[in-house]
C-alpha cells in the first residue's frame, strides 16, 4: 500500500541521532523515566528495564515496583531510584497503588509499563488506566500488553503517545488469537494511532505509515530478559527527546547490536540479558565516534 513507507537501516551512519549533549547539563535534562514493573518472583524484569534505561542515557529512572521486592530491586543496581508500591497478598502490585502512580506520573517525562507485573484484576485495572490517562508517553510491554487484551475497547482511547512492544504471543493475544503478522501490527498501529514493535527475527517497528525492519540481534538474544531491557532502552530515548518512532527504531537497532557485540566474543549459547546491559555502552560509543 502506498501509505507505507519502508525505512531501512543499512549502515550505522543511517542511526537516528540523538541530540548532542551539553557541556552544562545536568541529569534533569536527559529525562525522568518512571518504570512501573516486576512483582514477587519477577524481580530481574523490573531491574533489567531499569539497567537498560541508565545505560542508554537517561538522567533518573524511577522503578516503581510492589513494597515486598523494593529491597530486592534497590540491591541489584544503585544507579535507578525505588518506588515501593501497595501490593495484594501474591506480591503483585494492587488498585490501591493507583494514586501514587498518577502522582509519580505527574513528574515524568516518559514511563513504560508491564515487565513481570504478573496478570491479577488489580493489574488489569492499573494498566488499563494508567494507558487510558496518562498523558507522558507510556511504553507498553509484556504483561500490560496481556492485561489490555482483556480490555481491547481501550485501545484507541489513550491520552498520550503510546509505544508496544510485545512479542508474537503477546501480539495474538491483544488481537483475541487471530493471525498477528506484519500486516496486522501495521494496521493495528495506523488504527489505534499508537507505534508498534513486534519483536522477533527482524523486529518490526511501525507507526502504520512507515515501517522498518530491524537487521541486527541473533538467535543468542532468545533468552528471558532481553525484551524488558528493550523497554527501558525506548523508554530513556523518548525521555530524551526523540519522538517515538524514531525512539523505538534506534532503540531496537541498539538493543540488536549490543548482542551482536556479546555474541562476537563470548557466542551465542550463553549470552544472557544482563550481557546486554554490557553491550550498550560499547555500542553508543560507536555512534558516538562515528
Amino acid at each position: 500500500d502506498v501509505y507505507k513507507r519502508q525505512l531501512m537501516i543499512e549502515t550505522i551512519d543511517q542511526v537516528p541521532r540523538l541530540p548532542k549533549r551539553r557541556a552544562e547539563s545536568h541529569k534533569g535534562d536527559y529525562g525522568r523515566v518512571l518504570i512501573v514493573a516486576g512483582s514477587r518472583g519477577m524481580t530481574g524484569a523490573a531491574a533489567l528495564a531499569g539497567m537498560g534505561a541508565l545505560r542508554s542515557g537517561a538522567g533518573l529512572v524511577f522503578l516503581a515496583v510492589p513494597a515486598s521486592c523494593w529491597s530486592v530491586v534497590a540491591a541489584l543496581e544503585p544507579g535507578y531510584l525505588t518506588v515501593p508500591l501497595l501490593e495484594d497478598g501474591e506480591g503483585c502490585v494492587a488498585a490501591g497503588a493507583l494514586a501514587e502512580l498518577h502522582e509519580r506520573a505527574d513528574r515524568a517525562d516518559v514511563a513504560a509499563i508491564g515487565p513481570g507485573l504478573g496478570v491479577t484484576e488489580d493489574i488489569r485495572q492499573v494498566v488499563t488506566e494508567v494507558y487510558r490517562q496518562w498523558k507522558v508517553p507510556l511504553v507498553v510491554d509484556a504483561d500490560a500488553v496481556n492485561a489490555l487484551a482483556h480490555h481491547r475497547d481501550v485501545l484507541g482511547d489513550h491520552a498520550g503517545p503510546r509505544i508496544f512492544t510485545p512479542h508474537p504471543g503477546e501480539f495474538r493475544r491483544l488481537l483475541g488469537g487471530k493471525a498477528a503478522g506484519e500486516e496486522e501490527a501495521i494496521d493495528f498501529a495506523r488504527a489505534h494511532g499508537i507505534v508498534m514493535v513486534l519483536k522477533g527475527h527482524r523486529t518490526l517497528v511501525t507507526d502504520g505509515k512507515r515501517v522498518y525492519r530491524n537487521t541486527t540481534g541473533n538467535p543468542g538474544m532468545a533468552t528471558g530478559g532481553s525484551g524488558d531491557v528493550l523497554t527501558g532502552v525506548v523508554a530513556a530515548l523518548v525521555g530524551q527527546g526523540m519522538t517515538s518512532f524514531d525512539a523505538a527504531c534506534l532503540a531496537v537497532w541498539v538493543h540488536g547490536r549490543a548482542g551482536d557485540v556479546i555474541a562476537s566474543e563470548r557466542g551465542q549459547m550463553g549470552l544472557v540479558a544482563r550481557d546486554l546491559i554490557e553491550g550498550l555502552p560499547r555500542v553508543w560509543r560507536e555512534l558516538e565516534v562515528r
